[in-house]
């Protein structure tokens, strides 16, 4: 459990009122990690969501060819910063994570409990609909880095 006044510091959890505060910050902790740590792995089950406080995360797609696993490439996709989220997966089915993401600084992070947020959004709209626009936003703004690394690599 965090503080309710952690989450509001930040823009992300802005649409929370206080009584969502106190739910979300009841199912989240805070987290650090050395550089170099791998926060969440693609293919893991997606079972937080995080939000970066401190430091930079890496977000890499990784490619695995099904009968040479030593073979694994993986592909630098974006950087998250602070106050961003990552690990949205943990709100969008099937709830498995499609990138990694490593810290190759150390960081501090907000980490909420996916499923236990699901189960908390299930019960309240308006909670579902602020944490659904948030995650849009985001995954808007990683699809609009992912189409200029495209467009620079076809180059």
């Amino acid at each position: 459990m965090i503080s309710p006044e952690l989450l509001r510091r930040y823009p992300f959890f802005s649409f929370l009122d206080d009584n969502h505060l106190k739910a979300v910050a009841m199912i989240a902790e805070e987290e650090n990690h050395p550089g170099g740590t791998d926060i969440l792995k693609s293919g893991d089950p997606a079972d937080a969501l995080y939000l970066l406080m401190k430091g930079s995360v890496d977000l890499f797609y990784v490619v695995q060819e099904e009968f040479h696993p030593s073979s694994k490439k993986e592909f630098l996709m974006g950087e998250v910063n602070p106050e961003e989220p990552f690990g949205i997966s943990a709100l969008i089915e099937p709830y498995q994570y499609t990138a990694s993401a490593r810290a190759p600084v150390p960081v501090s992070v907000i980490k909420i409990d996916g499923i236990a947020l699901r189960e908390l959004m299930e019960r309240d709209e308006k909670l579902s609909c602020g944490f659904l626009r948030q995650i849009t936003k985001a995954t808007m703004a990683r699809l609009a880095n992912t189409r200029t690394l495209l467009a620079a690599a076809w180059a």
